[in-house]
């Protein structure tokens, strides 16, 4: 993806405690954007957040972790997005989880890789 254009930013919000076949559900998402070819990929934990169970998931002293939110950003051009979109579908409907993808358009202002 070069510098100044418009791309894709694809959400996924899921759970930590999420699998695919015993792996976290957020790596093997975002190993299949990097072997796609994807532009990158980034994963977020919530400390706090609720879906469509309601069911509050959150951080607390007394558990290290309670399935706290996980939010997988990939960013790219629309046609790699879209095509990424039924592969990760596959995944999720695999494991099985609760999800909630969305697109929205963005505009790269700058996409290079780490100088050497």
């Amino acid at each position: 993806m070069k510098t100044k254009a418009t791309g894709k930013l694809l959400r996924i919000f899921i759970g930590e405690n999420d699998k695919y076949d015993g792996k976290p559900l957020f790596e093997v998402i975002v190993r299949k954007a990097r072997e796609l070819g994807l532009a990158g990929s980034t994963v977020l934990r919530g400390i706090e957040g609720f879906g469509a169970s309601t069911k509050i998931h959150k951080l607390s002293l007394i558990d290290l972790s309670e399935d706290l939110p996980i939010l997988i950003e990939i960013v790219d051009s629309e046609e790699k997005i879209l095509h990424v979109i039924p592969e990760i579908e596959k995944l999720i409907e695999k494991a099985g989880c609760g999800v909630l993808i969305t697109l929205e358009s963005v505009e790269v202002i700058r996409y290079t890789p780490k100088k050497k």
